[in-house]
């Protein structure tokens, strides 16, 4: 995953024509690190998606989480990469206040894709915040 800060891809998004916009998001999924196949299970499955969506976090040594995504579908696979870049490889606490559905909405997906592609994203980010409430200390 790349270093840039939501911010920094956002400046860059906001610059970007229609056509653009959905190449920067296939980027952003293509640049996911690999998630293996075997934590692909129904147990990792996000509800509610029309693609398939799998979020597996892994808790650091240090308690922070790491999160591992894939979707079958190439534009999802970009959102999962804008949802995580919000919340990876921070702690729990740091995860739980934050605001990722505001964060998101500066890119205003829903104008750019249809319906159907984003309606996963609220039950990608409870899935998140799910998570950091489980494994808060």
């Amino acid at each position: 995953m790349s270093h840039q800060s939501l911010s920094d891809i956002h400046d860059d998004y906001e610059l970007l024509e229609p056509d653009d916009r959905y190449r920067l998001l296939i980027d952003l999924g293509r640049s996911l690190e690999p998630m293996p196949d075997a934590l692909k299970t129904d147990a990792t499955l996000v509800r509610g998606c029309s693609a398939s969506v799998w979020v597996y976090p892994v808790q650091q040594d240090d308690g922070r989480l790491h999160f591992l995504a894939d979707s079958n579908a190439a534009i999802t696979k970009g959102i999962i990469a804008l949802v995580l870049m919000a919340v990876q490889n921070r702690t729990p606490a740091e995860i739980l206040p934050a605001d990722i559905g505001a964060e998101l909405a500066r890119f205003d997906l829903g104008k750019q894709l249809s319906s159907n592609r984003t309606q996963g994203i609220p039950n990608m980010i409870a899935l998140i915040r799910e998570t950091a409430e489980r494994l808060i200390k």
